[in-house]
């Protein structure tokens, strides 16, 4: 007798959940995709998002709160099925609180990848159709080796929308968050020196 689609998704699953720490994991498609720790150029432009976006749109310094950004947040969108973006971000409109499981159900209003060799073909061809069938309203893919920032946003049909892509210098505007100015730069530029 043949498993269920469950029962083989339950063990993907307790699969993943063996994949050891320094690790990450994620099932896509019945899938389940185990790679290294994000490399420091990585790691910074994840880093430096976060705290760009945190101040203004979670604590409402500068900006007008009213946001959950979470870095590395664990999504079921599927159950038993896994998948962490690099940063996320929920209206508090539509999560006034934090669910109490380890993981999220909620779909995000907004989603942040960012790329490297060993993920940009899962995020790209895998990750962002998921996103969108689920019905995540942005999704911005952050390139700290190229050095750009791809921001999308979900039409008709559930297809994506590439709003624009940029490089370069300057402070910007960039949807959603388009309440403050943003550098794109900063996210793979060193630190300042004092």
């Amino acid at each position: 007798m043949a498993e269920s689609a469950r029962d083989l998704r339950l063990e993907l699953y307790e699969q993943y959940q063996r994949v050891p720490e320094h690790q990450r994991a994620e099932i896509i498609e019945g899938t389940l995709y185990v790679l290294p720790r994000p490399a420091p150029a990585h790691a910074n432009a994840a880093s430096v998002l976060g705290g760009e976006l945190s101040g203004p749109f979670q604590r409402g310094r500068g900006g007008p709160g009213g946001w959950w950004i979470l870095h590395e947040p664990e999504l079921q969108l599927i159950e038993l099925a896994p998948i962490s973006p690099d940063l996320a971000g929920w209206r508090v409109e539509r999560m006034p609180e934090l669910p109490a499981t380890a993981y999220f159900t909620l779909v995000p209003d907004w989603v942040c990848e960012v790329l490297s060799r060993s993920t940009e073909a899962i995020d790209r061809t895998k990750k962002l159709p998921l996103y969108a069938a689920h019905g995540v309203r942005h999704a911005w893919l952050v390139d700290p080796i190229g050095k750009t920032l791809e921001v999308y946003t979900l039409g008709e049909g559930r297809q994506w929308r590439q709003v624009q892509v940029y490089q370069g210098e300057g402070r910007l505007r960039i949807p959603p968050f388009e309440a403050v100015e943003l550098e794109p730069a900063a996210l793979w530029s060193p630190p300042v020196r004092t």
